[in-house]
């Protein structure tokens, strides 16, 4: 099941306002040439080159589905590119800016990662980063349940995307052994008020659900699909319900 913009894009407006928590932080000095991991349609990454018009930037993502809305966007100062983030890794090209948003939980070992990252950043460059807390918000801790009961588990093969995300510390740590200064991390919730259970389904649907169900066939997804629902809404009681949906922001500055 490959990314499906139009779906992911129906909680556009609760998936833009970390996008410009977290864009708040950057400053303009001495950003010339910055990079956006995990671009998506690219839509992010044209409001970051309009509120920098002296710098460069290149929007890279490894969905083809997601990169073809990229295309309109395109200009003398703003391009893109398919691929992967741990492509990065066999690189030594230098950037002002490392920008973000809500894609690295989909990479493992943050460990290895941030480092790497945090390795590529110019003289005065300046990272941020936001993603979502997985582990911490309820809509996962269902899914990731769910998908170790039968028949799932043996349906999935005893697949579960437990999300690689730390804790602030650990962030911290390493952003500050990188030397960087004007250190701004925090979690915030960002609440998703639903009227029913098919918002709160159409929401993950877009994002976490995908790996799962692209593994199922047809009649195991319509199965998981109904069963999901049902923990979803014996979990939220009554609606309309509040989500406390969390997210970790990074920021800092060399």
């Amino acid at each position: 099941m490959p990314w499906n913009p139009d779906i992911y894009n129906q909680f556009k407006n609760i998936r833009y306002q970390p996008f410009f928590d977290l864009a708040e932080n950057i400053s303009s000095d001495g950003l010339k040439k910055a990079i956006d991991i995990g671009c998506g349609t690219g839509e992010q990454t044209k409001i970051l080159s309009e509120k920098f018009p002296d710098a460069q930037f290149f929007g890279i993502d490894s969905s083809a589905e997601m990169l073809n809305k990229s295309l309109e966007f395109k200009n003398e100062n703003l391009d893109f590119k398919q691929k992967t983030i741990e492509e990065l890794y066999d690189s030594n090209e230098k950037w002002d800016l490392i920008f973000s948003n809500a894609a690295l939980q989909w990479s493992d070992d943050h460990g290895k990662l941030f480092p790497k990252l945090l390795s590529l950043l110019s003289e005065n460059g300046q990272l941020a980063v936001q993603m979502p807390v997985q582990n911490e918000n309820v809509l996962n801790q269902l899914l990731i349940q769910l998908a170790s009961e039968e028949p799932f588990k043996t349906q999935l093969n005893d697949f579960k995307r437990i999300s690689p995300v730390l804790i602030l510390d650990e962030y911290a740590k390493m952003m500050f052994e990188a030397g960087l200064k004007d250190l701004n991390i925090y979690v915030k919730v960002y609440p998703i008020i639903a009227d029913d259970v098919d918002k709160l389904f159409d929401f993950i649907s877009g994002s976490a659900l995908i790996p799962y169900m692209e593994r199922f066939d047809e009649a195991q997804q319509e199965r998981f699909t109904t069963e999901y629902k049902k923990r979803i809404a014996e979990k939220f009681e009554k609606f309309p319900a509040i989500y406390a949906f969390k997210r970790i922001l990074l920021y800092g500055k060399k």
